[in-house]
């Protein structure tokens, strides 16, 4: 018999998401308009990475892809993620929102794998670098 109360349980699947929440010094058309640029999708995504439509491929230099899943001018994109051309399929989910005179960025990247650690750095990164495009 285990020795986890039922309260203590871990949840395996919150343990492969990861979510980053911040709010950037611009307006949400702002932040949009640096957004969907092919330097704001290389900020997000990485070099190499360029914009798309819906169902549309993007590949970065470091061998990540996937596929523009959703776009919705002012609100939200989504993209498939693969780490490498092998890697398994993930989701990363990009919000935005009005929050005083700045933007509430909300980034959710699930499944995570197995290093959950490296994906939050790489995406902290990417919102700070899109924060200093805008």
């Amino acid at each position: 018999m285990s020795e986890t109360a039922p309260s203590e349980a871990v949840d395996e699947k919150a343990d492969q998401v990861v979510e980053i929440d911040t709010v950037l010094p611009h307006s949400v058309d702002h932040v949009w308009r640096v957004l969907t640029t092919n330097d704001g999708a290389q900020a997000l995504l990485g070099p190499g990475a360029r914009l798309g439509g819906k169902g549309e491929p993007w590949h970065a230099d470091d061998g990540s892809h996937g596929v523009w899943r959703s776009y919705h001018p002012l609100e939200q994109v989504r993209v498939s993620w693969h780490a490498a051309a092998d890697a398994p399929r993930s989701l990363v989910d990009l919000h935005l929102a009005a929050e005083g005179d700045g933007t509430r960025v909300s980034l959710r990247h699930e499944p995570a794998g197995p290093d959950r650690a490296a994906i939050e750095q790489r995406w902290s990164a990417a919102l700070d670098r899109l924060d200093a495009l805008a």
